[in-house]
Parts: C-alpha cells; structure tokens; sequence
C-alpha cells in the first residue's frame, strides 16, 4: 500500500535534538506509515540548544502529534511534560513527547524497551535474568539501560565509568542491584558476566576510543553497543575479535521505534518492511 499524499488532515511527528540531520528515525518511520497507508509524516526537527523550550511550547496543542527526543534534550523533555509514565520517571529523561489537543505534554521513555528487544532480535536465548551485567557510562543512556534490566529480571547491574563518583552517585539512586565502579575496575567486574554495554559516546566517529579488557569477560558473554554510526565499532569489533557474540546500536533504535510510533499513530507498525535492509543503505558510505 503506497503512502497517501500530504493533505490538510495529515497527522505530524518527528524527532527533535541537536544535531539531527543524521538522524534514521524519519527513514524507519516513514517506511512504516508508507506500508501501513497511514495519512501521516514523520520529520527531523532540528532544535537549537537554547530554543527547545519554545519549540515544546509551540507544539502544544495538538499542531504535532508527538516527537521523538534525541540528545541533548531528553532530560529537558522530561522536565517539560504534565505527566510521565513510570520509565520515563525512572529514567530521569524522555524519548518521547505526546502534544495533547488539551495543551498537556505526556512524556515516555521507550529505550530500554529498545535495548531488551535488540538482545531479543540479535542474542537469541540470552536470558537478562542469568547473571550480572555491565554497564559502561553514567549518563543518560546507563540510567535507563540499567532501570529496563532491573525491570527484565538482571539480578545485578554494575556501572563503570571514568568518573567514579558519578557511577557511585547513579548506583546510590537506582538503588538495590546495581553497584558502581571505575573503568579501571574492568578485568574483576568483568568476571562472571553475561553482558557488556556501551553506554557511552566512545566509538562515535571523532569521539574517542573505549579501551577496556573484553578477555576478562566469559566466553559466552554478549557485548552491546548503543551506537549505531559506526555500525560496528572498535568495542564489537573487538569482541567479535575474541568471539562474543554481539548486539549492535541500530537494532537498539529500531527497537525503540517500534513503540514510539503506536504511541504516535495509534498502532503497531507493519511487519512487512525491513526497516533494517533499509537503514543498513543509508549507513553504506
């Protein structure tokens, strides 16, 4: 079914964050309204750090649906909503921004729903109630990955981050089963787990390396990185290296996208298209 052309009644969502121009989100989401003959559009909204604000109060209403929210606006979407459900709460930040005809702002956390389904899509039969995990990083991205595991079963979640004193700060406000340490903690924290996640920029291109020592984790250990561009960054490369198998940063977005647009459009979107082939093409240098 082709996509209906755009008309007065057209329903608008997107993405908001900045930088944003490289962004898939607006490629996932339009394939599926496209399959779904949904009369809607989904567009990048590239917010400038100090107008975010105005940007969220302009969309009130109704004029847009809804937005996706991207970096570094998530906490500020949060704080900007009428009301929240229990993830977004939990996760200290928002991906998405519903704009009620009403005027009210309703804000959700969809990311770890994102993280769970990528094990799910690419370590089938990994069980997140088996044994303890990794986290690296202490921001935003760590705060919800570690909130969904707990969620999922993960007896325990240990957060390593260059700073200590905010892996130890995070830890203290998630609370029971989760424990803080350094990077330099890696080789003992390593032991024993069933996965390591990069929750930080680190193999982001011109953002720096992650070092940390992959051969101290068991065998059958799955190693995550929530980054998407590159595909496979030095940390997967490594671990595909030494044989683990590994989840990458795109299956984590297409994940997350899956919920956001039910919330948005009102149902799940179509199974038919391969959002994934898709996004793959426009990742091909």
């Amino acid at each position: 079914m082709s996509k209906p052309p755009i008309t007065a009644s057209t329903i608008i969502a997107g993405v908001a964050g900045w930088p944003v121009r490289h962004s898939l989100s607006p490629l996932i989401h339009n394939a599926w309204l496209e399959a779904a003959g949904i009369d809607a559009v989904y567009v990048a909204f590239g917010t400038p750090a100090d107008h975010f604000e105005d940007f969220v109060r302009g969309a009130r209403g109704g004029a847009v649906r809804g937005v996706n929210v991207t970096l570094p606006f998530k906490q500020q979407a949060l704080a900007m909503a009428t009301r929240a459900t229990e993830r977004a709460r939990t996760a200290a930040a928002a991906n998405i921004l519903i704009f009620e005809t009403d005027g009210t702002i309703s804000a959700d956390n969809t990311d770890g729903l994102g993280l769970i389904a990528a094990f799910k899509g690419q370590a089938r039969g990994f069980d997140l109630a088996a044994g303890p995990m990794v986290i690296l990083g202490a921001g935003g991205g760590a705060r919800g990955a570690t909130a969904a595991l707990l969620a999922a079963g993960c007896p325990e979640v240990r957060i390593l981050n260059r700073t200590l004193a905010k892996a130890q700060a995070l830890a203290a406000e998630l609370g029971a089963g989760v424990v803080a340490g350094g990077l330099a903690d890696a080789p003992r924290a390593f032991e024993g787990v069933t996965a390591v996640i990069n929750a930080t920029s680190a193999g982001l291109a011109n953002a720096g390396q992650l070092t940390v020592p992959l051969e101290a984790t068991p065998s059958s250990a799955v190693v995550m990185d929530m980054i998407y561009k590159p595909l496979m960054t030095p940390l997967l490369l490594q671990a595909q290296a030494l044989g683990r198998r590994t989840v990458d940063g795109l299956e984590m977005l297409i994940g997350q996208a899956a919920p956001s647009f039910e919330a948005f459009f009102g149902r799940p979107p179509p199974g038919a298209v391969d959002v994934r082939a898709l996004a793959l093409a426009a990742l091909d240098p």
